[in-house]
């Protein structure tokens, strides 16, 4: 079954420019494997590198009702334990009328990754999916590799950067609460979160994920008042299923003109 935010997706490609039989098209954007650096805690620091073209754009982990998020596939990979992305703070464009949550121009997603045998060489493989809109919209997958066998421990200024960017924790944004209400709806669940923090600038944007696999959440309606930001959606299961939520999981996202904030949690409100 589709999900309603790929529904979406599908029905703003539809509504794009689309490519006629014989056209001739480039990929619009082109990615690399920094190798980044290695930690003193025998992790690595490294990152994937998008390059998009002018105009075009990509999805962040949690894309909107008309995008798609990017996957990732590490199951190539040489003396990989695990993997973790750093997400910068992503940008808000209107996609045929509708909200999307992304990156344009140069892109870098540091890495954080455990090796199985700590001080030996790794070899990282990705097979991405992404999807990537401009005029047209268009699924894209590529596939990265890299073998990351050197000891320096010196920053790579562009991985350092990305790794700044990413959105200010609760507690460096001085987050005072975080609480969601939770009230049934005739397809999931309507969650009403309520936050007690300074503004981040601007027309703040809300993004709720759930947290949980299988979980959509949708574009949220914003209101502030003073110190207190409210913001007002809905939770579903991708196969209408009923939902079990885990508070814990909850992660909230502000975006603002001035920075971003990443709420982890959600106590009951």
């Amino acid at each position: 079954m589709i999900t309603r935010s790929l529904s979406a997706f599908l029905l703003t490609c539809a509504s794009a420019l689309p490519l006629a039989a014989g056209d001739s098209f480039a990929a619009p954007v082109t990615g690399e494997i920094l190798t980044g650096w290695q930690q003193a805690d025998g992790t690595r620091i490294a990152a994937v590198r998008l390059k998009l073209s002018p105009g075009w754009k990509t999805y962040w982990r949690s894309p909107g009702d008309a995008g798609i998020p990017p996957h990732f596939d590490w199951a190539g990979s040489g003396n990989l334990r695990g993997v973790g992305i750093t997400w910068p703070a992503p940008e808000v464009f209107l996609t045929s009328g509708m909200r999307t949550i992304g990156y344009s121009g140069d892109v870098i997603l540091p890495l954080t990754l455990a090796p199985k045998r700590r001080g030996e060489p790794m070899s990282l493989h990705a097979d991405l999916e992404i999807g990537v809109c401009k005029d047209i919209c268009v699924p894209h997958r590529m596939s990265l590799t890299a073998m990351l066998e050197d000891n320096s421990a010196k920053p790579t200024p562009m991985i350092a950067a990305a790794l700044a960017a990413r959105p200010y924790s609760a507690k460096e944004a001085g987050v005072k609460s975080a609480t969601c209400a939770l009230s049934p709806t005739k397809d999931g669940l309507r969650i009403e979160a309520r936050m007690k923090l300074p503004s981040t600038g601007g027309d703040e944007v809300v993004i709720i994920e759930a947290g949980q696999p299988g979980l959509w959440s949708s574009e949220t309606q914003v209101t502030r008042k003073g110190g207190t930001l409210l913001a007002q959606g809905e939770i579903m299961a991708g196969d209408g299923s009923p939902l079990a939520l885990d508070r814990s999981a909850i992660r909230i996202t502000v975006l603002g003109t001035k920075h971003a904030v990443d709420i982890r949690g959600c106590s009951a409100g």
